[in-house]
């Protein structure tokens, strides 16, 4: 089972390039944040045409939304849920077939936060550390046995996941609320299969600014993006690989792809 996850920053516009991510990595399933699409205007035949008749999605106009298109039959959980009472598109949970199980597969757009780390003078600061509270109670509570959390979380937790620890440390996306934040959701039952794979100690990056044009020379990356599972599903971790070439494709999303690939014959 091959799991993508990936902002791809517009579905519409970069429909092309998930034609070419999907020749290139061939997923079961994709995990799509910041479609930027309405409801009744999703591009279904579109995604039906690359070979993903199976749709979830949520959507709404200029900003936010997510997707979840898979090859094989899904059906959209009861446990899709609104944030902080905003019917604002940052959420979809899918249930699948795995290894002969139910399988709870989550996809997140956690807000991004604006520019200033500060809740008492940032209204986007104070609503990222409210939506972090919020889903991290309601895991506590309502974790299934075989989950899956992908997506962009929007921040970036541990040392090497930064290009500078110390330079980030008041910077959006790298504060030690965030981080601390963060990490208590994944505690509430979740497993870190990117840092599974590659030691905490590693550079490990899915996001480049664009405001950064030798994006590549200079790697002021960040890792944005995750993937989490629950620790009934460790022993059919197979990989997980990181598309660092989608961010010089044309027209690129300023976050790439990740992969999440489960083998369900494990060797236990």
């Amino acid at each position: 089972m091959r799991i993508i996850s990936w902002n791809i920053n517009s579905l519409r516009l970069r429909l092309p390039l998930l034609k070419e991510l999907i020749q290139l990595a061939d997923p079961d399933i994709i995990c799509l944040q910041e479609t930027k699409v309405p409801d009744p205007l999703f591009p279904r035949d579109d995604i039906i045409a690359l070979g993903y008749p199976y749709i979830a999605y949520k959507g709404m106009k200029s900003y936010n939304g997510v997707c979840i298109i898979s090859k094989h039959p899904i059906k959209q959980s009861n446990l899709t849920r609104n944030w902080c009472n905003q019917a604002d598109c940052r959420h979809l949970a899918i249930e699948f077939e795995f290894a002969g199980q139910t399988t709870i597969l989550h996809n997140f757009y956690v807000p991004a936060g604006g520019d200033e780390p500060d809740p008492d003078i940032n209204p986007k600061f104070l609503h990222k550390l409210n939506f972090l509270n919020e889903v991290t109670e309601w895991f506590k509570a309502n974790l299934a046995h075989n989950s899956i959390l992908v997506g962009d979380l929007n921040i970036a937790p541990l040392e090497h996941d930064v290009w500078s620890h110390k330079q980030l440390l008041k910077v959006v996306s790298h504060t030690p609320i965030e981080t601390i934040n963060l990490t208590q959701w994944l505690e509430t039952g979740f497993i870190d299969a990117m840092r599974k794979i590659t030691p905490p100690d590693a550079k490990l990056y899915t996001w480049w600014s664009y405001r950064n044009k030798d994006w590549e020379k200079s790697n002021r990356g960040r890792r944005l993006d995750h993937l989490w599972i629950t620790p009934t599903l460790t022993p059919y971790l197979q990989t997980v690989k990181v598309f660092k070439e989608v961010r010089n494709w044309e027209k690129p999303s300023d976050h790439v792809p990740i992969l999440l690939e489960l083998n369900e014959n494990p060797s236990i």
